[in-house]
Order: C-alpha cells, then sequence, then structure tokens
C-alpha cells in the first residue's frame, strides 16, 4: 500500500503541475491505473503466485496498444509514435543482448564448475558465515566500477547459491549486501551503471569527476553492510574434509573467465571508443565463447554446451525488463516522469536529486535520469554527480529498484523476495542518508571536488 501511495502522489504531483496534454486524457488515465496494479501484482508476486515478468509484459505491451488505439480512433498522426517505439526497442534490445551474453557466461562458469571450485576454497578454509558476507560484499563493491552491476550482482550471488543453498539468515542480509555494494560502486564509475554512463556521455561530468563520489559510495555501502551483518549468523558452514570432495575447475574454465574479462572490456571499448552500444562488444565476447567451444570439442573432444547453458538463463528476469521497460517508456511518453525534471524549479535541485532516487527505487533509474537529462536543468557538476549517485543507489531501497537486484532475485528465487527485501530495507535508507550527508560535506562545505 506504501508502493501504492507513492505512484498515486506521484501521478497526482503530475496533474497538479499541469503535465502534458495526454496525462488528462483517458489513455493517460488508463495507462497509469494499468501500471500501478500491475506493479502491485509485481511487489506481491509471492501472494499471487505469480512469476513478476508475466504482469511486467503485460502492461509493457498493453499500455503502448492503448496508445495506439488512442492515436488511431483520434486521427493522429503516429510518426512521434512510432519513433518513441523504435527508440524504445533500441533501448530494450541493447539491454536484452547485454543481459543474455552476461547470463550465458555466468550459466558457462556453472558448468565448468568455477563456482562449485571457489565455494570449495572459500569453505575449506573455514570461513565463517559472517567473513563470507564481507568477501562477497567487498568484492561486489571493487568490481561493479569495471565490470557493471548487474554482471557483478549475478556472478556474486551464483557464489552465494553455491556456498548455501538454504540458510535465509545468511542468503538474505548477503544478497541485499550484494545489490547494495554493485549499486554504490557502479555510481562512482563512468560505466559501472548506466545512470552514470548517461551523464557522462551527456557531458554533465568529466571521466574524472565521478570518483569524487568514491567517498559517499563506500561509506554509506560499509554502514548498511555493518548494519545487515549484525543478523548473520557466527557459525560456519558444514564442512567435513573427509567426505567433501575436492572440486576443481573443468578443462577450459580458466580459459572461459579470461574470455569473460575480454567480454567487458569489448563492451567498454565498443562503447567508450568506437560509440557503438555495449552490446556490440558483448556480443562479440559470446562469438569468442563459441569459437572457443569448437576449438574445445574438436582438440579435445570437451564439449562446453553453450546452448544448453543459453537455456538456462533466467529468461523471465529477461521479459521483466523488456515489460518493465516498455512499461516505463509509455509513461514517458504519455508525459509522466517528465513531471520529475519540471519539480527543479519549484522544489529546488537538492530535494528533487534526493528525491530521485526514491524515485528511481520505484520506477526505474534510466527513464527518470533520461528524464532530468532531457529537461536539462541549470545544475553545477556536484548536483549532477548527487543526481547519478542517488538514482543508482537508491534503486538499492527495493529489490527490483535495479537490474542488480532484479537480477539477484532471478538467481535466489523463492529466498530473495520483495518481502524478504523489505525487512531490512532500513538498513538501505540508512546508508542512502549517510551517503548524501558525506556529499554534502565533501562538495557542498568542504568543495572537494
Amino acid at each position: 500500500m506504501k508502493i501504492l501511495g507513492l505512484l498515486l502522489l506521484f501521478a497526482l504531483s503530475a496533474f497538479a503541475q499541469g503535465g502534458e496534454p495526454m496525462t488528462g486524457t483517458w489513455v493517460g488515465i488508463v495507462s497509469l491505473v494499468i501500471f500501478v496494479v500491475g506493479y502491485y501484482i509485481i511487489a506481491t508476486e509471492e501472494s499471487y503466485h505469480i512469476n513478476k515478468a508475466k504482469p511486467a509484459l503485460f502492461i509493457g505491451t498493453f499500455i503502448f496498444m492503448l496508445i495506439g488505439f488512442y492515436f488511431y480512433i483520434n486521427g493522429l498522426d503516429t510518426e512521434p509514435l512510432s519513433k518513441e517505439v523504435d527508440e524504445l526497442i533500441l533501448e530494450i534490445a541493447e539491454i536484452f543482448f547485454f543481459l543474455m551474453v552476461a547470463m550465458t557466461y555466468i550459466e558457462t562458469l556453472i558448468e565448468r564448475n568455477v563456482f562449485n571450485a571457489l565455494k570449495y576454497n572459500l569453505v575449506s578454509k573455514g570461513y565463517s558465515y559472517k567473513k563470507l558476507f564481507w568477501i562477497t560484499g567487498t568484492l561486489a563493491f571493487f568490481i561493479s566500477p569495471v565490470a557493471d552491476n548487474l554482471t557483478t550482482a549475478l556472478i556474486l550471488s551464483t557464489v552465494l547459491v553455491t556456498i548455501e543453498k538454504e540458510k535465509r539468515e545468511f542468503l538474505v542480509p548477503s544478497a541485499i549486501n550484494i545489490v547494495v555494494a554493485a549499486n554504490a560502486g557502479g555510481a562512482w564509475s563512468p560505466f559501472g551503471d548506466i545512470t552514470t554512463l548517461m551523464s557522462w556521455t551527456a557531458e554533465k561530468a568529466g571521466f574524472v569527476d565521478f570518483f569524487y563520489l568514491f567517498p559517499p559510495s563506500i561509506i554509506g555501502w560499509f554502514v548498511t553492510a555493518w548494519l545487515l551483518s549484525l543478523f548473520v549468523p557466527k557459525d560456519k558452514p558444514h564442512f567435513d574434509a573427509k567426505k567433501e570432495k575436492k572440486e576443481e575447475v573443468y578443462q577450459g574454465g580458466k580459459v572461459v573467465i579470461f574470455l569473460g574479462l575480454t567480454t567487458i572490456i569489448s563492451a567498454v571499448l565498443a562503447h567508450q571508443l568506437f560509440h557503438l552500444p555495449a552490446m556490440w562488444g558483448m556480443m562479440f565476447g559470446l562469438s569468442l565463447l563459441k569459437l572457443y567451444s569448437y576449438r574445445l570439442k574438436r582438440k579435445y573432444d570437451n564439449d562446453i554446451h553453450i546452448f544448453k547453458s543459453m537455456s538456462r538463463i533466467e529468461h523471465d528476469t529477461l521479459l521483466f525488463f523488456v515489460g518493465i521497460l516498455a512499461a516505463v517508456g509509455g509513461l514517458h511518453f504519455l508525459g509522466y516522469l517528465d513531471m520529475a525534471a519540471k519539480l527543479y524549479t519549484t522544489a529546488g535541485p537538492d530535494a528533487v536529486n534526493i528525491g530521485v532516487g526514491f524515485l528511481s527505487a520505484i520506477v526505474d533509474n534510466v527513464p527518470v535520469m533520461s528524464a532530468v537529462l532531457k529537461s536539462n536543468p541549470d545544475m553545477g557538476v556536484d548536483q549532477w554527480l548527487l543526481v547519478t549517485m542517488t538514482a543508482g543507489i537508491g534503486g538499492s531501497l527495493i529489490s527490483f529498484g535495479s537490474a542488480a537486484g532484479v537480477g539477484v532475485m532471478g538467481k535466489l528465487r523463492g529466498i530473495y523476495t520483495f518481502g524478504a527485501h523489505m525487512k531490512y530495507a532500513w538498513t538501505i535508507l540508512v546508508g542512502y542518508i549517510l551517503s548524501i550527508v558525506v556529499w554534502y560535506i565533501q562538495f557542498e562545505t568542504l568543495h572537494l571536488f
């Protein structure tokens, strides 16, 4: 009900500000109602026992069908709608193929026994659940700036589930820690998150400027992690050296790891140097993996089974992204998301930029950040870095408020859920507020940027 209240408050603010012409039409109102109801079902999937991809895909496609019907019966020019859909398809395709390749690599690493070997090395050393909690969180924070928050979260959540499959008191706080760490780590890198990448390419801040967000990002994450660690059990995972079989990485596993790193580098180079979509570099990396699979089969008669790995990826997660991005794109076309940018003239940049973090958790940080960039409010580098940070970190407040959270929900299905996340959401809120406080002291008081 709190989520519904926030969404309705957002809608009312749109009408209060006048909004775009279509927000007051029947198609605008009906689309908003469909989005709210669909989002409610997504948020309460545990109660209705329905996979989140189903309502997301329905509302995403149905909203545009309604808009198309509205244009048809009113004899309107459909060129703006077609242009919007073409851009949306490109955006969705880039994300879809990027995620598909990342998930394929993860499943291939699982098939090559990489994560079981990593689990054996961690557990056999006698690390406690608390130490494993801090190890996975720290890795997430420092890997995500180089890779990206989603890929990082997917890899480390896979490590989690190989270490322990049932102990919720370890898995849930650790999953939240990975999501928060991946999002916080991605916030201080120009290509660690989609929002930072959008700000950088729009030249709102220079390449080096983003690294000034390191102090607020790491302090906010550390405090959240410390609070979460209080709920992690102190005992150790069960390990009997006499009974546990030593796990080894299968032939070609280390090469797959190298190819995975090469794929990430290719994605970054494709976007930054060649001005191609990042997914182009990812697809190039997939081609390398398939070619290596062919060589391994021909030379050593050892098949990696790439298509089997692709069949095991979380397709419902991919379809969830398709649906939710389409739904949010529909609301953007109707004019609702533009209201977030118009508030800058009334509430001031500090309040709005902080509010963007909460809004990105409820809706999605990409279209919200896009609306802010399109409105282009007159702000300094300090404020642009603030909104970049809050849009990235704020997504952690709700389990599916960020790509990292959605990815981990898919990996720990039935364990890391919306309800399980919200039980500890207060710890994330404390870290979020502290990040803003540190930003204020650093940027506005000490002017250290």
